[in-house]
Order: C-alpha cells, then structure tokens, then sequence
C-alpha cells in the first residue's frame, strides 16, 4: 500500500509556475564583432560588464521567484545553452541560489545559439546580414548555418522533452514547492520559444525586439491553467518587446482566462489567417443568398 503511494506521488504533474528565459550576459562578441572571426562561436566569452550583468540577473530573478523573500516554498530548475557565455552566464546567476533550492541542472544543446556558420569574416557577415534584413529574418538561412526556422525545428523539439519532464515528474518535486524553470539561453532562441509557445505567426516573429544582455522574460501560470507574460511584464514592456496590441490582449487574457476557452476568446488568432468569418452558418446561408440574387 505505502509503496502504491510511493508510486502516485511520484508521478503527480507538477506545472511549473514560472519559465523563465535569460539571454547571457555581454560577451566579447557584442562587444567586437571582430571577435566571432578568430574565436568559434561557442568558445566567445563574457566580458567582464557581462559578468557583473549576469549577478545581477541571479539576483533579480531570486527576487521574482521568492516574490521578495515573502514566499519560502519554491526551487528552481536550470537549463542552459552549452555555449561559454551561456554556461559562465549560468555560473554567475547561480551564485544567487543555495544549494537547497536547485533541484537540478542540464546542459541542452537544443537553446543554443543559431548557427551562422564557423569563422565569420566581419566584413562578409554584415553584407549577409543585410540580405537577411531583405529576404526576412526567419528563414533567412545563414551559408554554412541556420535559419530561425531552424532554430525553431530544435526548440520545438526541446519543448516536446520540456512537457515528457513534466508530465512524468521527472524533477521529482515536492508539489507544495513552486517549481521555477530557467533557461539561460540567447537572444533569438529565446524569441523562437516564445513564439512556438504562444503560437505566434511568423510574421508576429518578425516584428519581435532581440532581448538585452542578461534580459529575462518571465512566462508565468495563470488563474485559469495558462501561461501568460502579462502576469509579471507591464504593457509597456511587451510594447516595447515588438507584441501588437492583439498579441498584448491575448497575454492579458491568458493571465486570468481559462484556458479551454481560448479560442473562443481570442479571436484576433482566427482573423490571422480568415477574411472577414461570418459569425454563424446562418450569416454564411443568407450572404449566399443575396449573391445568388
């Protein structure tokens, strides 16, 4: 009996309250975009302004999960690009966490970087990245490289695994903890998650702001069993992230709406892809109708 107990328990879901996506601190890259011709990508370093930007993002990101200290029943879980930038990113952030609190840790090699081939001549990247600009930046595929379009084939991939963790409980949490997954990723990965979480359009994709050095989103469980960005993030800032005001109300209804109901009140995602739907099949009869008259 003890060990059937044993059993439910470790297999009760446990949703995360928070994903929260970290793009690595200010590397030697951002810096000199020289440095990306002598040095492989995945080998570029933070700067030391990156260093000190990663401790902070440790710091602020404690803040947002302990809700200021106030709450006490919460751990956290990493997962990080294998990139060096990513991983020292990771390092810094962890110095804000005891050791009590992270639950774990998995180096996933599905967030890292897009792939822009190997040694990049300055001068050849920018005239690339100036086509990339005409031809739109997510399928824009880099020679020798990736598309975001294949950025976002991995990420999705990872997002499968992400959802098989948690069904399985696999992080084997105490369901009385908040369970707070962190991804300590880049710009443009962190942009591809969102949008194949949010089911953006490409085009919504395009219109989307690159993240800040050591920026975090914070995705966060609503009331209704949805994640939402607006339950942390202010308007203002998902303005100025690149989301329409269709894309914001969406996030607002996902804060507190339930999340059967989506589509039924999100018609905005409908009206991406149809011109001007009649409400009802009646209104579909009677308009065929008057043109057959």
């Amino acid at each position: 009996m003890i060990q059937q107990q044993q059993q439910q328990h470790s297999h009760h879901k446990v949703l995360p309250k928070r994903i929260i996506l970290v793009r690595h601190g200010e590397s030697q890259g951002n810096r000199d975009n020289s440095a990306y011709s002598t040095t492989p990508d995945y080998k570029i370093p933070l700067t030391p302004n990156g260093v000190a930007q990663a401790k902070l993002a440790g710091a602020q990101i404690r803040r947002v999960v302990s809700d200021d200290g106030r709450y006490r029943n919460w751990k956290v879980y990493f997962y990080v690009s294998p990139y060096e930038r990513t991983r020292s990113t990771l390092s810094e952030i962890g110095r804000s966490f005891p050791k009590d609190r992270i639950i774990g840790v998995r180096e996933e090699c599905r967030v890292r970087e897009q792939d822009f081939g190997n040694f990049q001549e300055e001068q050849r990247m920018k005239v690339i990245k100036e086509t990339r600009e005409k031809f739109g930046r997510f399928f824009y595929r880099f020679p020798e490289g990736e598309s975001a379009a294949d950025v976002y084939d991995r990420v999705s991939s990872f997002l499968e695994t992400l959802w098989r963790d948690i069904d399985m409980n696999r992080f084997h949490l105490d369901p009385s903890d908040d369970l707070n997954l962190i991804i300590v990723s880049h710009g443009l990965a962190s942009r591809v998650f969102l949008t194949k979480w949010f089911k953006w359009t490409v085009e919504q994709f395009e219109y989307l702001n690159n993240l800040g050095n050591c920026e975090f989103r914070v995705v966060q469980l609503g009331q209704g069993g949805d994640y939402s960005l607006a339950i942390h993030h202010t308007e203002e800032e998902m303005q100025e992230w690149g989301l329409s005001p269709d894309m914001i109300a969406d996030q607002k209804w996902r804060a507190c709406g339930n999340k059967g109901n989506w589509y039924e009140n999100c018609q905005w995602y409908l009206d991406e892809f149809f011109d001007k739907l009649e409400d009802t099949e009646d209104s579909i009869e009677q308009d065929q109708d008057e043109n057959e008259v």
